[in-house]
């Protein structure tokens, strides 16, 4: 069995898995530019408080995920922009600030060193340190002021990059604050460009591989998205169509998305990405491994071509470079921490061989231990959807506060088991393995001991 114990910022100790032929697990927890164009800013947005308050990532194949396979989406076809009438579009909203223009190399290259940060690329910006230093929109700078002490390592680096109009892949492990680094370009991005009017097509997409993933990013933007005017939607399987295609008839500027949700949508009509010129792909590595690989594809062959593209990864395997040749040009390249990115090193894992026999009696054991200690929740994966059923109900019955999650629960219900963990009214929280290849958000469920995987 895996046991964490140490912590960081962000909460969480580790993970303990446990079994007949033992097994190992890992625990990822994840803080947070140039002129608006011809919208103007402010009004609404004083006193919005952003970011912070979501539910972890968790994905399930009833839904989304490899629901629709390499088949999907046969009747979108591919666009020929070698024969559109593309309009110029401006990309370059970043102006450096003095204080960035001032500040001396040896404490910039200091900077790197001391952040294990590498970066690649032509005529690259330099980072920023402040808030008021990227050249937000004066609301978009309050509002961080108000939620964040200063911009995380990532921000640092990518904000002055995207808001340069410059492609980027950025690899760097959850909780990172890459939320952030796409998502305040993307709204400066958006108000820059020409008036939607009545277009359904969005200035943005944002491909994330669960539901749960895109929510969140949703409950990060939306505040910000009210300061500036600019509406947002956010498109997910396993929920009823209506809503989210009455948000795309009355057409939006930001799109948030799985492939699945937004490929149904497209073949449909019911919007289009001809308008689209910021294109975000989030944790490309996972939307990879879970088969999203041909709808990639097909909903990029919808954007035109001189695009500008940002994708974030926590890893960097073949599959994910070959997606960042074909999708970006003169992208720069960063990272934040080792290449390998395999472990996360505040996490301690203990991994114990058990008989099956001897399982339940172990967790309880376990159970007691970090009980006793205050605040502590505890996250534990198991294999199949009636074993998370059956444990929580036996764990209920003898007096431990306990939930579940799993693909055949609706929305509703997980949202609610999230936000009961999440706040600690119910500190015990039992997951599928489906659900735990989905959760890469941990420090959004807040502080918590331990991952036991049974």
């Amino acid at each position: 069995m895996n046991r964490g114990s140490g912590r960081d910022k962000f909460g969480g100790g580790g993970s303990r898995s446990f079994g007949s032929r033992g097994g190992g697990s890992s625990g990822n927890r994840g803080g947070m530019g140039g002129r608006g164009g011809p919208r103007s800013f402010g009004g609404r947005g004083s006193g919005i408080s952003g970011g912070g308050r979501f539910g972890g990532s968790f994905g399930d194949r009833k839904y989304d995920f490899g629901s629709r396979g390499a088949s999907g989406g046969n009747s979108l076809r591919p666009i020929d922009w070698s024969r559109e009438n593309l309009r110029p579009f401006e990309k370059n909203f970043y102006h450096e600030h003095s204080a960035v223009t001032r500040r001396e190399q040896v404490e910039i290259d200091k900077w790197f060193t001391d952040n294990q940060v590498t970066v690649e690329g032509n005529d690259l910006p330099r980072p920023v340190f402040d808030f008021k230093e990227a050249g937000f929109p004066q609301v978009l700078t309050d509002m961080l002021f108000a939620n964040f002490q200063k911009p995380t390592v990532i921000q640092s680096i990518s904000w002055p990059i995207a808001l340069s109009g410059r492609d980027m892949v950025s690899i760097a492990k959850t909780g990172s604050g890459k939320t952030f680094a796409f998502i305040l370009p993307a709204i400066v991005h958006t108000a820059g460009q020409p008036p939607r009017g009545h277009q359904k097509s969005p200035s943005v997409l944002v491909l994330l591989p669960t539901r749960e993933l895109a929510q969140q990013v949703e409950e990060v933007a939306k505040d910000y998205c009210r300061a500036t005017e600019l509406s947002i939607t956010c498109l997910f399987g396993g929920a009823p169509k209506a809503a989210q295609a009455r948000d795309l008839e009355r057409g939006v500027d930001i799109i948030i998305a799985t492939p699945g949700r937004l490929m149904d949508f497209l073949e449909v009509g019911k919007t289009d990405l001809r308008r689209c010129t910021y294109l975000v792909l989030d944790e490309a590595d996972r939307m990879l491994d879970m088969g999203f690989e041909p709808q990639i594809r097909k909903i990029v062959s919808q954007i035109r071509p001189d695009r500008q593209t940002l994708m974030f990864s926590a890893t960097w395997p073949k599959d994910v470079r070959k997606l960042a040749m074909d999708f970006l040009a003169d992208a720069a390249h960063l990272n934040v921490g080792s290449l390998e990115l395999s472990a996360n090193h505040n996490i301690t894992q203990i991994v114990e061989i058990i008989d099956e026999s001897n399982k339940q009696q172990r967790l309880m054991a376990i159970l007691s231990d970090i009980m006793n200690k205050e605040d502590c929740k505890t996250i534990i994966f198991v294999e199949t959807k009636r074993k998370a059923d059956d444990l929580t109900r036996w764990m209920r019955r003898d007096g431990w506060p306990a939930l579940c999650i799993h693909g055949d629960k609706g929305q509703s219900e997980r949202d609610w088991a999230l936000s009961e963990f999440r706040s600690g009214k119910t500190p015990i929280l039992l997951a599928t393995d489906v659900a735990a290849r989905g959760l890469g958000k941990l420090h959004c469920l807040g502080r918590f001991e331990s991952i036991v995987c049974l």
